[in-house]
């Protein structure tokens, strides 16, 4: 198991479980008792930490290398899954997964990012960073729901689009702004979950949704905190500070309405119990499906653009406006 830098109080504990379990199967003594105020005094370390954790911590634990990702979600909540390939103009793009999913009956189109778990996947999906041909293959892939009525999930989880000059030449800009667009004026219902890190555009490109939500232990911002500090400090020394004013968590993200709720994670983040997340997660998918596919096109058509029409803040300058009329 991999500890961050702030739990490392917890590395110790595992250590001396681990060694009294060890020393308990070796022979005829009773560990059993240490075991258990052990187990107490890791329960009570973990809620003191995570209970109370920084922006900046938030988006370490969201990068957690063994954190589950898009691929770990479909294989453990889904009956079925049969992937899609291509975006018909240029190639298929590894950092965007997307196909046909069947839950207890219900089909989906589920369009997702994918890191990788190890170097050689991680290389080969870009670390999770779509070019143009990710979004246009999820566009046709939500066309696709459209047409056959079928919801669709995007799980978000990306440090950015690819902002490789290969990618721009391609039309980077105008793939994440198309689907923006189109992801606007789709008739079917629209699910989004940030299970990781949601960063810029190349969030936003999957993003739309009649219902988004965060689980508890991830982020989503315009910029990272590390160009942020980058960008204002001229070096990435005031990450932590930047991560602060960027206001990126769950809680903040919830209380500037810009997402519709907060998906709680196990005690010690969704790396430490996988299974219980996905399990989680999966009873959270079925039950936002069941209330939105009880709406008809015309009401989620309205909902979601009087959803979006509503964020932000702004005022109008009366004496402004008088004088141009």
């Amino acid at each position: 198991m991999v500890f961050l830098e702030f739990e490392k109080p917890l590395e110790s504990l595992y250590e001396q479980r681990d060694k009294i379990a060890e020393v308990g199967s070796a022979g005829d003594i009773d560990v059993e008792p240490m075991l258990k105020k052990l187990e107490k005094k890791i329960t009570k370390t973990q809620k003191e930490i995570y209970s109370n954790l920084s922006g900046w911590q938030k988006v370490q634990l969201s990068r957690h290398p063994n954190r589950p990702h898009t691929l770990y979600y479909i294989d453990q909540i889904f009956d079925e899954f049969i992937e899609l390939h291509g975006d018909r103009y240029y190639k298929d793009d590894k950092a965007i997964v997307g196909g046909l999913a069947r839950m207890d009956g219900q089909t989906y189109i589920v369009i997702g990012q994918e890191k990788g778990d190890n170097t050689k996947s991680r290389q080969f999906r870009n670390f999770g960073m779509a070019n143009p041909e990710g979004y246009r293959k999820s566009l046709r892939l939500m066309k696709m729901a459209d047409k056959f009525g079928f919801p669709i999930l995007c799980l978000i989880d990306t440090m950015g689009a690819n902002p490789g000059i290969e990618a721009e030449e391609r039309g980077q800009a105008e793939a994440i702004a198309r689907n923006m667009y189109e992801m606007a004026r789709l008739k079917t219902p629209i699910m989004c979950y940030i299970i990781g890190e949601g960063a810029s555009g190349g969030a936003i490109g999957i993003g739309i949704g009649d219902r988004v939500f965060m689980l508890e232990n991830t982020w989503y911002s315009v910029i990272s905190p590390e160009s942020c500090s980058q960008i204002l400090w001229r070096s990435w020394d005031h990450k932590e500070q930047a991560a602060e004013a960027l206001k990126l968590t769950a809680d903040h993200m919830k209380s500037f309405g810009l997402i519709d709720g907060i998906v709680p994670e196990p005690l010690g983040g969704a790396h430490t119990f996988p299974e219980e997340m996905a399990e989680i997660l999966k009873q959270h998918i079925q039950k936002t499906t069941e209330e939105l596919i009880k709406l008809d096109h015309g009401t989620l058509l309205n909902q979601r653009i009087e959803k979006y029409t509503q964020m932000g803040e702004y005022k109008t300058d009366k004496k402004a406006t008088a004088k141009a009329k």
